[in-house]
């Protein structure tokens, strides 16, 4: 509570130094995310679920010491495969059509990711910077299939032609909530599992936390594991490109993420990466993306303006952090 009130509370001083009235900007925010049922629903929870989709997955390579800064290159594969395969089920059965979507969706995702992992084991280059250059590059590519060969049959726009509605996820009635929240909700529950509960994701911790002296004590292979949690990462990112198409959007199209895949990694980092503490995390960055449109809408507040109460909150996240480390090292240091 104190990390997402100091950022709120910058946030207010800088709205007041911009010249605008922190108490009706903070109301218009408020209200935005959750002054109704609606609100609630339909922009805080649907912003929600690619959130924790994509911290989910940057959550999964960090528990093995890898950092997967490309969720939103993943995100876009997800989207760009869920769009073509969607287009080609035309008549079929929900039940069979909609899995297929978001299995499509699932694998582009972990095939984007496939590419720094191999990177990585067989050249040695960081998977932080070759996941992020490969975001830029999944942009180009949404840019350059819906105006091309996912270009819609009239030829005018530049995206894609409606998907089926066979393919389109279930909505709660009166709401634009989709079936995705009950998928990352599910999502969440299993990666705790396996990270608590499970030899594998016990090796996995010890991968990331001592990779040396987990191969010579436990054998573990850590440069290859890591390597298969960046994978399973970035199918969890594009599973979150696939419910946004399927969910939300209904097509694709160019920026059809607002940046989630970065803001994930502070979704993330809030949670401290913790699959459990990841959803109301999510719920919190989805209020406040929600809570940016109606600030702007109501007060003429710039949505940018909430950008800074995000950074203030990762960077007191990172001080608290590092602050823990140095203290338990002062005590270790005492005892030694």
């Amino acid at each position: 509570m104190v990390v997402i009130a100091s950022g709120i509370a910058v946030l207010a001083i800088l709205l007041a130094i911009g010249g605008f009235d922190p108490a009706t900007a903070l109301g218009a925010m408020w209200r935005g995310a959750f002054g109704s049922w609606y609100a609630f629903t339909s922009a805080t929870l649907v912003r929600a679920v690619p959130l924790g989709f994509i911290a989910l997955g940057f959550a999964l390579a960090q528990r093995a010491g890898w950092l997967n800064i490309g969720g939103e290159g993943q995100f876009y594969a997800g989207a760009i495969a869920a769009t073509a395969v969607a287009l080609q089920l035309e008549g079929w059965p929900a039940t069979v059509a909609i899995p297929l979507t978001l299995t499509a969706a699932f694998a582009a995702g972990a095939l984007w990711a496939s590419l720094p992992a191999w990177l990585r084991l067989r050249f040695g280059v960081l998977e932080v910077i070759s996941t992020l250059l490969l975001s830029f590059v999944a942009e180009a590519l949404v840019s350059w299939v819906v105006q091309g060969p996912l270009q819609e049959s009239t030829r005018i726009y530049p995206q894609s032609d409606p998907i089926p509605l066979a393919t389109r996820l279930p909505l709660l009635p009166g709401t634009r909530l989709h079936l995705g929240v009950i998928l990352v909700l599910v999502a969440a529950v299993l990666l705790w599992y396996f990270f608590e509960r499970t030899a594998r994701g016990f090796e996995l911790r010890a991968a990331g936390e001592g990779p040396r002296a987990a191969r010579i004590v436990g054998g573990i292979n850590a440069e290859r594991l890591g390597a298969w949690a960046l994978v399973g990462g970035g199918a969890l990112a594009g599973l979150a490109g696939g419910s946004e198409v399927a969910g939300v959007s209904y097509a694709l199209y160019p920026n059809l993420s607002p940046g989630y895949g970065f803001t994930a990694i502070a979704v993330a980092l809030l949670a401290r990466g913790h699959p459990l503490s990841i959803l109301p995390s999510a719920m919190l960055f989805g209020a406040l993306e929600a809570g940016a449109a109606a600030m702007q809408r109501e007060a003429g507040v710039p949505a940018v303006g909430v950008y800074v109460a995000e950074a203030v909150i990762i960077i007191v996240v990172l001080l608290a952090d590092a602050l823990a480390t140095r203290r338990r090292l002062a005590i270790a240091a005492g005892v030694a």
